[in-house]
């Protein structure tokens, strides 16, 4: 069991207490459901307020850290000191329509040591309300769920696989790409799961729950945190190409070793095509 280090405690009680708030606003989901007005601006405002939250915990542990979050967007901090990198609700669309499927994501990020720019990420959590889960990963000290050492899924044959996707929706995406890849893939494993929050299905691939996962289009704050779990958990992070990245958004391409590379090698014959 790994102690848990300040900054983690920091970025749990951070995100605990902005949970909450969240927990208690999908309670009224139900009723505003058949509201005519439509639960949207109940969202917004929920989305909002648990981002509120992180930022006034976060800011009063850290205050010379920057932010970048994705309602508020980029807030400088101290150059020398690290940035937060803040989902405050990665499955909008689930929570909107009463799914309990949705997750708080904080990462750190590491400035470059010669000051031009961003670097890696060094500490990174996944809470989800609903179950109460919290997954967290501080980088060479391994990935966690709780007190509970987290390692990426031993399987090694695509047909016994379990992999996790995003899709493309309306005015998001490339539907004909992600067609070609889905064709390569579907038919080589075991099943295709699309769950609709980035954040935990790279947790649940950290967690060995899935077996793999890819999607393209994210932003910075989808992906952050779920990279470094799944590195910290012994996997792969890759764009579509195979390069790694401090964080991979644009593309995204997550597993074991041995499912990785099969993973990538039917992506990339698919992008060829």
């Amino acid at each position: 069991m790994a102690a848990i280090t300040g900054l983690m405690r920091v970025m749990e009680r951070a995100a605990r207490k902005a949970g909450g708030k969240l927990r208690r606003d999908f309670g009224e989901i139900e009723h505003l459901q058949v509201s005519r007005k439509g639960p949207a601006d109940f969202v917004s405002r929920a989305d909002r307020q648990a981002e509120r939250t992180l930022w006034d915990e976060l800011r009063a542990a850290r205050p010379d850290w920057g932010f970048l979050m994705e309602e508020a967007g980029e807030i400088e901090g101290d150059p020398r000191s690290p940035r937060w990198i803040i989902d405050p609700l990665d499955g909008t669309s689930n929570f909107l329509h009463g799914i309990p499927h949705f997750a708080i994501s904080i990462a750190v990020q590491e400035p470059k040591l010669d000051g031009s720019g961003w670097g890696e990420v060094t500490a990174a959590l996944v809470y989800q309300p609903i179950t109460d889960e919290s997954f967290w990963a501080e980088k060479s000290r391994g990935a966690w769920l709780h007190d509970g050492r987290l390692r990426v899924s031993g399987r090694r044959q695509l047909s016994e696989a379990l992999i996790a996707t995003g899709t493309p929706f309306s005015g998001h995406g490339d539907f004909t790409e992600w067609s070609r890849i889905f064709g390569a893939i579907g038919p080589e494993v075991a099943g295709i799961r699309r769950f609709g929050a980035a954040s935990l299905d790279l947790a649940w691939v950290a967690a060995g729950r899935f077996d793999g996962f890819w999607e393209s289009g994210l932003q910075l704050w989808d992906s952050a945190a779920g990279c470094l779990l799944v590195r910290e958990a012994g996997g792969f992070v890759t764009d579509y190409r195979g390069r790694s990245q401090p964080i991979c958004a644009e593309q995204v391409l997550a597993g074991n070793d041995p499912l990785h590379s099969r993973l990538h090698k039917l992506l990339a014959g698919a992008l060829r095509e």
